[in-house]
């Protein structure tokens, strides 16, 4: 992580020995050393960081770029007493080398409250007290309100100026009492002629053009970066990815078993042949479709706070999100449909193969491609979840498969457009049926109907073998515009 953190944070020009120098540094300092090789993982998972290590390791993070200010909200919300501890006393070592760190901070303990050299007491809106942390008790006590012996001074002070349940109008009244005293007391007096002399030294300063020979990292090693990540993330989880891949192969074994000897070229076969494909469709629509649904939100925390940082743009991060994504869920499907194809019986060519896998591929990523837009819309997955599904239902009801397209009512027809499943559907149908004359017919009545032909397949489907490269196009597009929408709406958040 610090290693990423420090190519893409740091300039350039720096080396790699300089940027090892200055993460072993770090990692020395703030006590990781013993979980340099620790993953950051999931809590509850497996052996991943503490969260006080998480923290400290945020810090770290932060002071590759040796910044002179920083702001930290609440770093020991979630810690235990001995983690916040250490966090406090992390930062209080960071200040002695001249950095200036302000922070917000809830019910700390004694032994971490004493850690402070400043602070800021905040009641209702309006500032109770400011200053040294030392002259905060004087301050009170001239107020009428003493400190108990043995007790914590920051938990005198919140329940001082806390507003009590039931006796709110008295705890407004006292916050306004030691609130007003405040504003016309030395220590304000103190705190503004600070403020004026800074400000008058600033003035008399003649102005200066400062420059800074900081170069950025290249586009092209910041896209690098980002891929190389997400794919260390993809690809580090072995056993997820084996049991995925054993899934992926049972499932096709199992199709392939339910389909054996079915596949003829007579009047059952055809039925057989058009649910097999219409099975190919759905096993690589409809599970990595809502696979994909939580990997954008989950990552959604990390990519605001290093985009709002400046480390690389909302274009950079989605595509290198998809590249890193897309390869591993891609091999997956191959070997789904290397085992499917073959077990089920389909038209037995080479050419019929390849061209049967590329649509099923280019299926898969028309798939994501909704997923994700459908994960970037919406705030949360239940809600995108609630309006994918009937989305999917009208996918599947103009396919083709259920329903012959030609008898879809005119309000209605114009959805199968937007249907990569019909689209998928037409041209797997057109591999399988173009050529063939030989349909066998078991019955010589001529009022029950027989289809002969591959051409009369097509049409009892509405299909036409005009329309692959249409088929194909259509796909490709009805993805692309997904994933232009789901960049726009990454874009909104």
């Amino acid at each position: 992580h610090l290693n990423i953190m420090a190519r893409l944070k740091l300039d350039r020009r720096t080396s790699k020995s300089e940027m090892n120098l200055k993460i072993e540094e770090l990692i020395r300092n703030l006590g990781l050393t013993k979980c340099k090789y620790t993953r950051i993982g999931v809590e509850h998972t497996e052996k991943v960081l503490s969260g006080g290590e998480k923290k400290r390791l945020a810090f770290a993070t932060e002071l590759l770029t040796d910044p002179q200010l920083l702001f930290c909200d609440e770093p020991t919300t979630g810690l235990d007493s001995y983690c916040a501890q250490k966090i406090v006393a992390m930062m209080n070592f960071m200040t002695s080398s001249g950095k200036t760190i302000v922070c917000t901070i809830h019910q700390p303990s004694s032994e971490v409250f004493a850690m402070f050299s400043q602070m800021i007491l905040l009641a209702d809106g309006r500032i109770a007290y400011m200053g040294s942390n030392s002259n905060a008790l004087d301050f009170f006590q001239t107020l009428g309100y003493n400190c108990p012996n043995n007790y914590n001074p920051a938990d005198f002070y919140i329940r001082t100026l806390a507003v009590t349940p039931g006796s709110e109008e008295a705890s407004k009244q006292t916050i306004r009492y030691i609130c007003d005293h405040f504003a016309v007391s030395e220590y304000i007096k103190e705190v503004e002629m600070v403020i004026q002399y800074e400000f008058h030294m600033g003035r008399s300063l003649q102005a200066q053009t400062f420059r800074t020979n900081f170069k950025e990292q290249l586009w092209f090693v910041k896209l690098f970066l980002l891929i190389y990540r997400g794919l260390l993330a993809y690809w580090r989880d072995t056993w997820l990815l084996a049991v995925r891949l054993v899934v992926k192969m049972a499932v096709a074994l199992l199709i392939g078993l339910c389909y054996v000897g079915a596949t003829t070229h007579d009047q059952k076969g055809i039925q057989a042949i058009q649910g097999a494909i219409f099975i190919l469709i759905c096993e690589n629509t409809f599970i990595p479709m809502y696979s994909v649904m939580a990997v954008f939100p989950q990552d959604r925390p990390l990519f605001l706070r290093e985009y709002r940082s400046g480390l690389y743009s909302v274009g950079m991060y989605y595509f290198a999100k998809i590249a890193a994504m897309v390869p591993g869920l891609m091999l997956e499907t191959f070997i789904f449909s290397l085992i499917a194809y073959w077990l089920v019986g389909l038209r037995a060519t080479s050419d019929s193969f390849w061209l049967t896998t590329f649509v099923i591929l280019l299926t898969l990523n028309v798939s994501l491609a909704c997923g994700i837009f459908f994960s970037n819309a919406f705030d949360s997955i239940p809600s995108a979840m609630s309006f994918l599904a009937p989305f999917d239902f009208l996918l599947m009801i103009v396919s083709g498969l259920f329903l012959k397209l030609s008898s879809l009512p005119n309000y209605i027809s114009w959805t199968k457009y937007l249907s990569w499943i019909m689209y998928a559907s037409e041209s797997l149908a057109i591999v399988q049926w173009e050529g063939v004359h030989n349909i066998t017919c078991e019955t010589t009545n001529e009022d029950i109907p027989c289809l002969t032909e591959g051409s009369e397949v097509m049409e009892r489907y509405s299909f036409s073998f005009d329309n692959f490269n249409r088929d194909l196009w259509n796909m490709f597009i009805i993805g692309l515009i997904f994933h232009v929408l789901a960049f726009l709406c990454l874009c909104r958040k």
